[in-house]
Order: C-alpha cells, then structure tokens, then sequence
C-alpha cells in the first residue's frame, strides 16, 4: 500500500474558513492545488473530532488509497457542526457519516426509523452535490448510559425508568448533545425527561466522568469499548429516538469516479458494529494507532 498524502491543514484552518464570508481561497492559492486545497483530482478523506471518526476516515482513505485514487486526509476537525458546512461547500469529498445522524442534522423533525427508511428520507434532504453511499451493518447510536450500581439502586432499565428520578441525576457529554434533535432536546420533547443539569464535557472524559460519579447518567456511543470495560449499563430506547445509526460514507458525488465508489462500497459491506467496537477497543484502550488499526482490518478482508 502506498502511502497516504498527509494534509498540513488543520481542523482550525477549516473553522477559519466555516466563519469567513467572503474573500480568497487560501487553499486555491497553493501550486498545483484546487479550490478544495487538495492536489488536482485528488479524494479527500476527513473525520470528526472522536476516536471511532479518525479510525473509519482512516479505514476510507486506505481502502481508497489501496485501489490507486489519489488521497489526501484532513482528520479530527470537529463537530457535525463544523464539519458538515466543510463538504457542503466542497473542501472534503468523503465523510464517515451516520445515516440517522445526518438526517437529523438536516431535518431536526425527521422520524426515526430502520436503515432503508431512514436512508429514503436522508437522500429526500440532501442538498444537491452530496450523496451517501451503502451503508454498513455497522452502527453506533448514542446512549443514556449509568454505572451498574445507579441501574440497580434506581432499578432502570430503560430510557423510561429515568421518568422518576431524571430531575436529581446530573447528565454529561459532549456539548452538541445538548442541542441536538437526538439528544437533550428529543430526551425533553419525546421522553418528557428533565434532568438537574447539564454538564458539557470533551467526549473522552465522559467515561471517566461517570465512573468517578461526577455525572450519574452519559451520553456514550454504544460501540465505545469504555461500556463493557466498566459494566456501565445501556439503558435501552424504549421509544427509538436514536433510530438508525448506520456507519454511511457522506460524499460529494460529482468528485468520486466508479473505483472511489466500489471501494467505499466495498468496506461498507464488511464494517459490522462488533468489529467496530473491536477496532475500537483497539485503539482506545491498547492505545493502537488508528492508521496502523485501519490498516491492519483492511489486509484481514482482503481490502488492502
């Protein structure tokens, strides 16, 4: 496998770029570049600001890389917030997305439904330019998660259990979870849930927030390998307002040929949420590098 081109550009260039209205390109402005700030016709490759985001936009760019396309990599940008005004306006071509995620984003008054509906509906809403590709068996949703104890103490099972007790338990997580349809806003709106407070937190302190009892109740991803490693508790969506969360490439179309295609399509239909939460593990907890990681499933099915 040849190596990856490693962008200089970093998640604070974009977000000068999101606030900036008007003016130069910088990016267009560097020899032999486009406007995207990627060497002509090249794929690139971004991620969120979270450990499982940089592992698949990892995986995306080798698998790409593997089939010969031209790549360049621009990993750990941020929120969905900022990153999908990013490949709206063309500066990332391929996303490790979530179907029902991004449906939200778009449509805060989306329903929650299964994977074919929710990607009908996605496809419905999304701006002219970008496409999703196959999405994979592969989900990760977000969670109201508790210790063991507070699900015994408490005897809660499901999201709602917490209708008696939500207003003395303290939730935490990553800011945007407490603007979002599918998050504090949906737990208010369709569980009738109001809690004592908020507490924002960087995700990767959530896990350890809710261990030392700082917050009672998280939001954690349910492929986050910190649930088992702690016996935290899922407590399950009894009224499905996480929905479907397919692990779905978000691209723009127009930038992608037929062999870009077929090898995203391609780790899509190997991706399951077990080996996700395994690659996970991997990398959050033995402290793997997410390329070495991505690198290593990719050989194991014959993708690389």
């Amino acid at each position: 496998m040849r190596p990856l081109a490693r962008s200089a550009v970093a998640g604070t260039a974009l977000l000068l770029l999101t606030a900036c209205g008007g003016g130069s390109d910088p990016y267009a402005e560097e020899e032999g570049g486009s406007a995207s700030g990627a060497p002509s016709g090249a794929v690139v490759v971004g991620s969120a600001d979270f450990p499982e985001s940089t592992l698949l936009g990892n995986i995306y760019a080798q698998a790409l890389e593997a089939e010969g396309v031209t790549v360049e990599t621009r990993f750990n940008i941020g929120s969905r917030e900022v990153y999908y005004d990013q490949i709206e306006a063309g500066n990332l071509t391929v996303f490790p997305e979530y179907n029902g995620a991004i449906l939200f984003h778009l449509d805060p008054d989306a329903e929650s439904a299964d994977t074919e509906a929710t990607n009908t509906a996605l496809r419905e809403r999304l701006p002219e330019g970008l496409e999703i590709l196959d999405s994979s068996p592969a989900q990760n949703k977000d969670s109201l998660t508790v210790t063991r104890e507070t699900a015994e103490r408490e005897n809660l099972r499901t999201i709602s259990d917490l209708d008696a007790v939500a207003g003395d338990l303290v939730l935490g997580g990553p800011p945007e979870f407490e603007t979002r349809t599918q998050g504090v806003v949906g737990l208010r709106e369709e569980y009738g849930l109001e809690f004592a407070d908020f507490r924002s937190l960087d995700v990767s302190l959530v896990p350890q927030a809710l261990s030392d009892g700082d917050v009672q109740i998280a939001n954690l991803f349910t492929t986050d390998p910190a649930i088992a490693t702690n016996d935290f508790v899922v407590l399950e969506d009894d009224r499905d307002l996480f929905g479907s969360q397919n692990v779905t490439p978000l691209v723009r179309g127009d930038a992608l040929d037929d062999t870009a295609r077929a090898a995203l399509n391609a780790v899509s239909a190997e991706l399951t949420t077990e080996t996700l939460t395994e690659l996970n593990r991997r990398v959050s907890v033995d402290h793997e590098d997410p390329d070495a990681v991505a690198a290593d499933w990719l050989a194991s099915v014959g993708l690389a």
